[in-house]
């Protein structure tokens, strides 16, 4: 398998990856109203969390355990899940603009504790060498790409079951309740600040879930990996797909992930060379111009949420 199939494999892994993290931030913003803006300072936990567990011992580092793959990803949502926790207990009261400042203000906060505690995160070297799971397996690089492709897409459809029945419970439509009005809610006998907290926290370890992917798959993690574009980057995917809706969340995803590789491609072939460096953000303009379009034209996403009506309306 060479040329154009090797590249789509390796386009789907990483696509079907940010599904996940764009899941997780629709459990947040679509169902519940929480405008999260440190997406990547979650994913970033969720990656360092694995490569420290599942990583290499290095002589004067902390971390090195070299613990088996799944129990190295498991154990970096879990840690994305406590980060949230703790960043949930202290925000989650604020209104929405600043909520967002707080998240966003985190992220950048994770990004330059990745930059700067050598010890723990390799400082801007990152960490290296670390494990892919079941490389040994394989022949070829081709079919490990396979092989990882069908975990990560097998993963992608149990968290999309997994969300589709929790947002269709009696929870979920008691995330939708404190969405659309938190005072009727609590009127109620809901608690919304333990109902939001519950959906930051999960949603958080469903992105840690897929960082934690995403290095089982790369096999180095940096903290150039973990730049505040990478949560524009996954606003759009939502916002173009549909939030309120998880297939809107994995159409975005490919969608939106396929017009920035596929932009930066043509970028680099058709700019002259003295021009490459501005070819970033030339991306960043059709990604912006992507969602302008779709507010204007679909203001709901490619495939928005779907109306509920009670079955109780209109029945006296």
């Amino acid at each position: 398998m060479t040329g154009f199939a090797a590249y789509l494999v390796f386009f789907l892994i990483i696509a079907l990856t940010y599904s996940i993290v764009v899941m997780g931030l629709n459990l947040q913003w679509g169902f519940t109203g929480l405008f999260n803006a440190g997406v990547v300072g979650f994913f970033a936990v969720g990656a360092y969390g694995t490569a420290v567990l599942i990583g290499p011992e290095r002589a004067g580092a902390i971390g090195g355990f070299g613990l088996p793959f799944p129990i190295g990803v498991l154990g970096g949502a879990a840690l994305a899940a406590l980060a949230a926790l703790i960043v949930g207990l202290a925000t989650l009261r604020l209104r929405e603009e600043y909520l967002a400042i707080a998240t966003f203000g985190i992220a950048i906060s994770i990004q330059l504790v990745a930059l700067n505690f050598e010890a723990l995160t390799g400082g801007a070297m990152g960490l290296i060498s670390l494990p892919r799971p079941m490389l040994d397996v394989f022949n070829s690089p081709a079919q490990y790409n396979l092989f990882y492709l069908g975990v990560i897409a097998i993963l992608a459809l149990v968290v999309y079951l997994a969300l589709e029945r929790a947002v269709t419970s009696p929870w979920g439509r008691v995330l939708k309740a404190v969405r659309e009005d938190e005072t009727a809610a609590r009127s109620l006998g809901k608690n919304p600040v333990l109902i939001r907290l519950q959906s930051f926290v999960l949603g958080c370890t469903l992105i840690g879930l897929a960082g934690g992917l995403y290095v089982g798959f790369i096999g180095y993690v940096s903290p150039l990996d973990f730049l505040p574009i990478l949560t524009f980057q996954i606003w759009a995917m939502l916002i173009v797909g549909g939030s309120g809706n998880n297939r809107g969340a994995i159409a975005g995803a490919i969608g939106v992930w396929g017009l920035w590789t596929m932009s930066g491609l043509l970028i680099s072939r058709v700019l002259p060379v003295q021009f490459q460096s501005q070819g970033g953000a030339i991306q960043v303009i059709l990604i912006g111009l992507l969602i302008v379009l779709t507010l204007l034209f679909r203001p709901r996403g490619l495939i928005g949420e779907r109306e509920t009506v009670s079955k109780h309306a209109g029945s006296r």
